[in-house]
This record gives structure tokens, sequence and C-alpha cells, in this order.
């Protein structure tokens, strides 16, 4: 009798031992996990954000257009370049800014300059912007995010108290050399681009 319950207890004890250090490890690895994700979150948040300098060579890429042709920016080289990320296709800002050089377009022609602007909008939605208003120059669509980081314009913004990534509306006027000749941020949408217009003339001379 006392054998058999001596193996009682041994058989109880066992069971809550094993059951213990089972519940002791799910719990460490769900904080493991949360810890490993949290430390995640915490080097996205403090990556180093890129900083571009006037007078260096402008980042290489190649992007879709709106109609899905592909842009090398090399192959633009001997001509000026006017580079500009903006945050969304169809909002009020940016529209006013695409609009405004669509309405500029045959004063940038005349200076041999090019636009491109540039998004992580996808293609479809370019083509439509882009036919709404009746854009004469390239969108470029940057869906993965990679120019717009290599530009150092993918930043953290904060509006009406909400914290979020995304696009700080840059300009990068690139010589015909192809290096930055000069860098516009913050971008007022209504004079920025008579501004871009007047310092191509100016460093054309």
């Amino acid at each position: 009798m006392k054998n058999k319950n001596y193996l009682i207890l041994l058989t109880a004890f066992i069971f809550v031992f094993f059951f213990t250090l089972n519940r002791t490890s799910a719990q460490s690895g769900i904080s493991l996990s949360a810890l490993h994700q949290k430390n995640m979150t915490a080097s996205q948040d403090t990556a180093e954000q890129i900083i571009l300098s006037e007078g260096q060579a402008a980042p290489l890429f190649v992007l879709p257009d709106q109609n899905n042709t592909k842009h090398s920016i090399k192959e633009y080289r001997g001509k000026w370049v006017v580079l500009y990320f903006y945050p969304k296709d169809m909002t009020p800002g940016c529209t006013t800014e695409a609009c405004n050089f669509r309405d500029s377009f045959s004063s940038f022609e005349d200076r041999g300059a090019v636009i491109l602007g540039v998004s992580k909008d996808n293609i479809k939605s370019h083509l439509e912007f882009s036919g709404k208003y009746q854009l004469p120059f390239t969108l470029l669509s940057d869906e993965q995010g990679t120019v717009c980081e290599d530009y150092g314009v993918w930043i953290k913004k904060t509006v009406r108290g909400k914290t979020f990534m995304g696009i700080n509306r840059s300009t990068f006027l690139i010589d015909p050399e192809g290096k930055i000749a000069k860098i516009y941020t913050p971008v007022d949408v209504d004079s920025h681009i008579q501004e871009v217009l007047e310092d191509i003339k100016l460093l054309s001379e």
C-alpha cells in the first residue's frame, strides 16, 4: 500500500514538474519573440537617414514610368534633371505642384531640362494622375521605396499627433554631369517652380 501511494505521489510530482517546465518555456518563447519584434521595430525607427549634399554624384537608379517604361537616371547625362519627390498622387499639394510643373514645362524644355516626378504610388495610379491633369512629363513609380531612401526623402513624419513614415517633399536639381547642383527642402509648391527655373538659368551661365 505504501509503495502504491509512493508511486502515485511520484507520478503526480513528475507531472507537475514537466507541466511547470513546459509552461515556463512557452512563456519565455513568447517574451523572446516579443522582445525580438520590439528590437526590430526600434532598429527600423532609428535607422540612419541618408543625407545627400550638393556637389556629390546623384544616386543611380532605374524605375518604371506611368506607361511601365523603364528609366535610368544615367540616360539623362548631358541634360539638367529636375528630380522631384512628392508624397501621393491626387492629393491637393501634389496636384498643385504637378500642375505648376506642367504649366512651365516649355520653359524647362527651353533650358534643356527634364522633369521627373517620383512617389511610391504604383504605375496605374501614376497613369490616372498624369492623364487627369495632362502632365507632359515623366512620373516614376518607386513602390519599394528604395530610391526614396537613397535620396534621403523617406522620413518619419508627425501630422495631427500621428507619427508615420512618408516622403518629404523635396527636389534635386541634377547637372548635365550627373552631380547634384541644388537641393530644395522644404518645398513651397506655389513658388518652387520659378525658383528652380531661375537656378538652372544661373547655373548654366
